[in-house]
């Protein structure tokens, strides 16, 4: 895995270094015990709809280059994970009825708090992408890579309606790789610029929020 070397241009503070994990592992298990009924309702819908199991893993590279397996509540048909696809677009046959009710308020994300408490992810950070997409990072981007992966971060936000914008694109791969990714990293290495707990609550909250927005329209809300 290519590094960048440019972990140490992040400042770090007493949130960055101590708290942020402390609030990790309080939120994510607090989240867990609560969240514990529609994790079960979840599982018995996913069960009872589809064959194949409820959880999906899948590899994603983490801090330093370290690869580690993303949890989510299975929103695809078994045969998606032997595909070549990286990306989902909306209307994609992959994607499950339930599966469309989990991924439009990102309740297929739930279980990735368990990442959190096993310190692979964070609440709040960089989004971890599929292999394939970190090898094409330039040595700058490869920055992203010095913290924690997040559940969501700035370009979650802005690109909420993901999968509708990829949609309307004639090589949505294509697109994926030269436009969104690009600017999702943009967006998140100025995150990293500027690791408080004000900002990480807000990011949050506002993702909260926005996963029950029912507009189909696309919203940019990380600013």
């Amino acid at each position: 895995m290519r590094d960048g070397g440019h972990h140490s241009a992040f400042p770090k503070g007493f949130y960055a270094n101590y708290g942020k994990r402390a609030l990790d592992i309080l939120s994510a298990t607090a989240g867990l015990i609560l969240l514990s009924p529609v994790f079960g309702l979840v599982a018995c819908c996913i069960k009872l709809s589809t064959r194949g199991p409820v959880l999906y893993r899948q590899l994603r590279i983490g801090k330093d280059g370290r690869p580690f397996h993303i949890v989510k509540f299975r929103s695809m048909v078994m045969q998606a994970s032997k595909t070549d696809l990286g990306i989902t677009v909306d209307g994609d046959p992959r994607v499950t009825a339930i599966g469309k009710f989990l991924r439009r308020y990102k309740v297929d994300e739930l279980p990735q708090l368990w990442n959190v408490i096993g310190g692979d992810m964070s609440l709040v950070g960089p989004r971890p992408e599929l292999p394939l997409y970190v090898a094409e990072y330039t040595p700058d981007q490869c920055m992203v890579l010095s913290a924690r992966p997040g559940i969501t971060d700035p370009a979650s936000l802005a690109y909420r309606h993901e999968e509708k914008i990829l949609a309307d694109q004639s090589d949505p791969e294509q697109f994926y790789r030269t436009q969104i990714l690009p600017d999702k990293l943009a967006r998140n290495m100025a995150y990293l610029q500027k690791i408080t707990l004000r900002n990480d609550i807000r990011i949050i909250l506002k993702t909260v929020s926005s996963s029950f927005w029912l507009s189909g329209k696309t919203q940019a809300l990380s600013k």
